[in-house]
């Protein structure tokens, strides 16, 4: 599905000082936690009380100047619609697509809102995001969260969404080898989600205990230096490192003819042999935000998950030492949990 929205400036809606006061993380060259007005909901718009949101690679990678975003980062939220045009909206829990498209342009009348050239994204371009008591959202990116699930695993929608995207882009026959770079948050649902599609997956990473927890949900699992990882040896890779060395890795291992899908966003500039890929016909395929329809679908069934990704939950305002730990050490999830009470 693709929703359809208000690009805004990322002062926009923070500039009137008559509204009720927030609390946010800031990120204007530097992250701070602040005081900020409660965001102004526009007509079609829904203005949603945050729960819970999770921090991503995607995030840390904007505080070294990824996307040039300045305003409220986040964009992995459940929350509570508070007011809404439509009233059937008010008091649901939801989770929402992070692309709000013009609606009018080229690429928005072919069905590609996602890749509208004047697009907002939540806590990444022109939007304020969900480090924050309040967000406001158009009503066509809501989706309601199945009562099944908590509200923890809903935090995961996005990312989820993400991982799913790669069936939607690459179907993969049953059996297909395929090698996953990197053990991190999104490699590990990505190892679930094409386990579910009962391809033959392979995770490959640094870290033992995330590897583990893969080992338990049956995905063949492998160390970086280990001897078994040889050269164009798999039909399909996918790079989740978030580093642009895994790009050149996932190019080693992959096969000729074969596809590399890359999954990873970073700030700076990925350097690789391009020869590889003209000599070898590899097909280059660029994977970003998913549908959420299909991830919350695996989440009702309880086909992925969730609890031993999320490694701790901080409240709001300790969201500095929350991104300080993930700079210390090796973690998977981190949740920010906002005031009950505003």
């Amino acid at each position: 599905m693709e929703v359809q929205g208000k690009g805004l400036n990322p002062q926009s809606q923070i500039t009137n000082h008559e509204s009720p006061m927030m609390k946010a993380l800031y990120f204007d060259g530097k992250l701070t936690l602040r005081e900020v007005p409660v965001p102004n909901r526009a007509p079609g718009e829904a203005l949603i009380k945050i729960m819970l949101a999770g921090i991503c690679g995607t995030d840390r990678e904007i505080l070294k100047g990824y996307s040039d975003f300045r305003g409220i980062p986040g964009h992995e939220f459940v929350g509570r619609v508070v007011e809404c045009d439509d009233p059937r909206w008010v008091g649901r829990r939801v989770v929402g697509e992070i692309n709000l498209s013009c609606g009018h342009c080229s690429w928005c009348d072919k069905g590609l809102g996602r890749h509208c050239p004047q697009r907002a994204v939540l806590g990444i371009v022109n939007h304020p995001g969900v480090f924050a008591e309040y967000v406001t959202l158009p009503d066509a990116n809501l989706h309601e969260v199945p009562h099944e699930v908590t509200d923890r695993e809903a935090t995961f929608t996005e990312p989820l969404a993400a991982a799913c995207e790669i069936l939607e882009q690459l179907p993969l026959n049953s059996g297909t080898r395929v090698a996953i770079i990197g053990d991190g948050r999104l490699g590990l649902l990505i190892s679930q989600v094409l386990k579910q599609a009962a391809a033959e997956v392979t995770l490959v990473g640094r870290h033992s205990w995330k590897l583990d927890l893969a080992r338990a949900w049956g995905v063949k699992v492998l160390t970086e230096v280990s001897e078994e990882l040889t050269p164009a040896s798999f039909p399909v890779v996918v790079d989740a490192t978030g580093s642009p060395l895994g790009f050149r890795e996932a190019l080693r291992l992959v096969e000729p003819c074969g596809t590399v899908v890359m999954k990873s966003t970073f700030h700076g500039a990925a350097q690789f042999d391009a020869t590889k890929l003209v000599v070898d016909e590899i097909t280059l395929l660029g994977s970003r935000c998913g549908v959420f329809a299909p991830a919350l679908k695996l989440l009702q069934q309880g086909q992925v998950n969730i609890q031993p990704l999320i490694t701790r939950i901080f409240p709001l305002e300790q969201g500095l030492e929350a991104f300080e730990l993930l700079d210390r050490t090796s973690v998977l999830k981190v949740l920010l949990e906002m005031p009950e009470d505003s």
